[in-house]
């Protein structure tokens, strides 16, 4: 193995789980493995969480502007070591490099934002009354848990770890078991920037350990990314356990494609849309609707995806099994009536031939009844369907139960308006296929896509990671002005 045998990062020590079964972790830009990972329990879980209590009133009580510094030496840490911290999402996640590269260049903007806090938290104060001051300030909430997916290993984590902790929390990171060396990672430059032990742990595991956060009476707040399926479950179990919860689930993102867009920008922001890591985002657009006579940019699509190469400029897929499971999309469209204009199965990379990729695809003539056109693909294939009228790519895009994004290519204002205007879901593309806000917008969607209030990043989070405590002082009792003094 490349790398060492994963253990636990809990009061600031790795500490090993030598009771609970290893998982292997593979380099899917390969197939080999690279290292193995506890699938810990209960007891692994207990430790953090007592560690994060312990670690809880010192930090809270230290004030938010000597917090910040510790962040503040953290994003030049992430800068010092961007070819590093690249080069293991690259390993672990498949991503090319480019893409690895933009991942952390994301998590040093999410930090940089973290350093903000001071200037959005003020709090409020108004003399309410004679003598009489009121005042509202924003006190974290305790231990709370962040659950991150596979697909950004480095960047997801950073949509909670610094607002969450600049905010004055403690926390768990439950990272994937696919992908958990970035976490390691992650954990081991917020030591050396000087965050006090116990602020941040790390506990790896599978399901078990999932339950066991939503079950766990200390834990104040869960945060989850993933599929909607498991991001159901957790918000169902978190909540049902009187805890905050905020669960992001897929996506069915369509791009809405209209007969006056500009042809080369259309296509190579759609083909970016479809392929950028492997398709497997939240964020990608994974169905195309064309409006009208379309064919000319259609044919522009296919040849910008056709400069897409696997094991170049396109990274592979996480696992063998989600290889499969894509081909097995492809293949049943096809057979469906669907019409392949690029084909994607089957592909292999001189030299990494045990590596886990699928080129890009593109598939038209797709229907609504087809099983491709209903559930998240997460592959670098592209759906397009077909419609005469706006109104009828309005009324796909809106019968899907997802609610991620959506994006419309038109040169009219008027449309695009109508677009952002009767779209179902929380984030919207004007000529942009990955229509992600930067900060300090918030990141989110709407219906089967989150589940729970408030958004995951940008100001949004303060609300989630906070909680208002209210106080009215009076020092003068000689003041009887009026009923509310």
């Amino acid at each position: 193995m490349k790398y060492p045998a994963l253990r636990n990062y809990v009061a600031g020590e790795f500490v090993a789980d030598t009771q609970t079964a290893a998982l292997d972790v593979f380099s899917p830009l390969t197939g080999a493995v690279i290292s193995t990972v506890p699938l810990s329990g209960t007891a692994a879980l207990d430790a953090a969480v007592a560690a994060a209590k312990a670690a809880f009133p010192a930090w809270s009580g230290t004030p938010i502007k000597e917090r910040v510094q510790i962040f503040y030496r953290y994003k030049t840490l992430l800068e010092r070591d961007m070819k590093a911290l690249a080069d293991l999402v690259r390993e672990e996640n498949g991503k090319t490099l480019d893409e690895a590269r933009a991942e952390v260049e994301k998590a040093i903007e999410l930090t940089e934002f973290a350093c903000s806090m001071p200037q959005l938290i003020q709090g409020e104060f108004l003399e309410v009354s004679k003598g009489v001051e009121a005042r509202a300030e924003r006190k974290p909430l305790g231990v709370v848990a962040s659950i991150a997916p596979f697909n950004f290993p480095n960047m997801v984590p950073h949509w909670t770890i610094p607002n969450a902790l600049v905010l004055g929390n403690t926390m768990i990171l439950k990272p994937s078991e696919q992908v958990p060396l970035s976490a390691v990672k992650i954990a081991e430059l917020l030591r050396e920037a000087g965050l006090p032990d116990g602020v941040l742990n790390v506990v790896h595991g599978d399901k078990q350990i999932v339950e066991a956060i939503c079950d766990h009476p200390d834990i104040q707040a869960v945060s989850f990314v993933g599929s909607t399926k498991i991001a159901k479950v957790v918000y169902i179990r978190a909540t049902g356990n009187l805890k905050r919860c905020v669960a992001l689930g897929g996506a069915k993102n369509h791009l809405m494609v209209l007969p006056d867009a500009h042809p080369d920008m259309t296509a190579s922001n759609v083909a970016a849309s479809m392929s950028g890591c492997a398709g497997q985002r939240c964020m990608a657009g994974s169905t195309m609707v064309g409006v009208g006579p379309v064919d000319s940019i259609v044919a522009k699509i296919v040849e910008e995806a056709r400069k897409i190469v696997p094991g170049q400029n396109l990274g592979s897929v996480i696992s063998k099994e989600a290889k499969e499971r894509i081909e097995q999309h492809i293949t049943e469209a096809e057979a469906a009536g669907a019409k392949v204009l690029l084909d994607g199965r089957n592909a292999v990379v001189p030299g990494h031939e045990e590596g886990y990729y699928v080129g890009p695809t593109v598939i038209d003539y797709v229907t609504s009844d087809m099983r491709i056109a209903q559930e998240e693909v997460f592959g670098p294939v592209l759906a397009i369907m077909r419609t005469n009228t706006l109104d009828e790519a309005l009324a796909i895009e809106n019968a899907n139960p997802y609610g991620n994004a959506a994006a419309v290519f038109t040169q009219s204002g008027s449309m695009a308006r109508y677009v952002m205007d009767n779209a179902s879901a929380g984030m919207i593309g004007v000529n942009i296929g990955v229509p992600v806000p930067r900060e300090p917008f918030s990141f989110g969607g709407w219906n089967e896509s989150k589940f729970g209030a408030c958004d995951i990043t940008g100001k949004s989070s303060i609300e989630f990671w906070t909680q208002l405590k209210k106080t009215t002082t009076k020092w003068n009792p000689e003041s009887r002005v009026n009923w509310m003094s």
